[in-house]
């Protein structure tokens, strides 16, 4: 991975509203409050989502009961457009970039051309969504997608329809357009200038050990485009090793609190977590560094006192012989470096030497 700038910290609030503007608009402050760079919701329609007889993901079961199905469970979480407006005026507020994830083109539309979004963010969900793919790149704004569930040829196909987007907006499209797009040198260009990947492990919440972060080195050494990571495990641990394996984006749930019910709540932070986690990632990458070892500037006061020197253990006169019985090594170390003990041994002082003296 490449040297990392400053990570782009996601306050995922997705659907952890359960509906409600009020606690939507709290959402927002709370992201705001702890310093994350981007609050994201979803946009969606229900009806353009999912069919009536979708079943729930298990997950999904988990934390909201089989009691009614994936759309009657969706139709309840929507925010209407009135709703999108409201929010992105608080983010305005209170300095916060709004984001929203579209789930169908007619979402991503509003988006971009009515809210005004800045870039385009598309869920795992969408990796094998080919149209969708196409209409984000035809908006010619970033897109960071979610890779979940995908294999690194899923990967590469869904960089088809983004690059054909981005470098042919009005030709037909299609599966070999979409391969010549992205091979092209033209679509390697805008790939890398406009696309992050996020590695992420689709399950909520999802076990340290499905964490996988090592694979957003495979996925950067792949393709070469900058990858973060969506983390859907429980607390900040993970999150920050991302960050220190180079993460250039990471997204985090949140919710008010975790008990509350609802599909997302259990694998979100609340936010004292959040807090945390966004001043651990500033320590962590101020932590980082450069790749040249060396005395840090802090380092330089403590080399006298931590290293040693030449010292006589034994009273040594001028003109006696330099030995292993009178030649030893003690703090501080502001004479002779230990590296030249041997060049020393048989040599004739030249001088008088108490005990502990340093050796000139």
């Amino acid at each position: 991975m490449p040297e990392a700038t400053a990570c782009l910290i996601i306050a995922e609030a997705g659907v952890n509203h359960n509906g409600s503007i009020e606690m939507a608009l709290e959402l927002i402050d709370v992201a705001a409050d702890a310093g994350a760079d981007v609050v994201k919701f979803q946009t969606f329609s229900t009806e353009r989502l999912v069919t009536g007889a979708a079943p729930k993901a298990e997950y999904q079961v988990t934390n909201t009961g089989n009691d009614s199905s994936q759309h009657e469970m969706l139709r309840k979480l929507e925010l209407d457009h009135a709703a999108h407006e409201r929010l992105l005026a608080l983010c305005a507020d209170r300095g916060i970039e709004f984001l929203s994830t579209p789930f169908d083109e007619g979402s991503l539309a509003f988006l971009d051309a009515e809210l005004g979004v800045s870039r385009i963010k598309l869920g795992s969900g969408e990796l094998t969504n080919a149209p969708l793919l196409l209409a984000a790149g035809r908006t010619g704004k970033p897109v960071i997608l979610s890779t979940g569930m995908g294999t690194l040829a899923d990967i590469e196909a869904a960089l088809g329809p983004l690059a054909f987007g981005y470098t042919t907006p009005d030709a037909e499209p299609s599966e070999t357009t979409f391969r010549l797009a992205a091979a092209s040198a033209d679509g390697k260009v805008a790939l890398m200038r406009n696309v992050i990947l996020l590695h992420c492990t689709t399950a909520y919440p999802t076990p340290v050990e499905d964490a996988n972060i090592r694979a957003m080195t495979a996925i950067h050494e792949r393709f070469g485009i900058p990858v973060g990571y969506s983390d859907h495990t429980e607390g900040i641990a993970v999150a920050l090793a991302a960050v220190a394996c180079g993460a250039c984006v990471i997204e985090k749930h949140i919710t008010l609190d975790r008990t509350l019910p609802g599909p997302d709540h259990r694998a979100s932070i609340e936010p004292d977590e959040l807090n945390a986690l966004v001043s651990s990632i500033r320590a962590v990458e101020a932590s980082l560094g450069t790749a040249e070892k060396g005395p840090r500037a802090s380092e330089f006061a403590n080399i006298a006192v931590a290293r040693k020197s030449l010292v006589a253990i034994e009273p040594i006169r001028s003109g006696e012989t330099f030995t292993r019985d009178n030649l030893g090594v003690k703090r501080p170390g502001s004479g002779l470096s230990p590296f030249r003990f041997w060049e020393k041994l048989g040599r004739i002082a030249d001088r008088d030497y108490d005990v502990d003296d340093i050796i000139q």
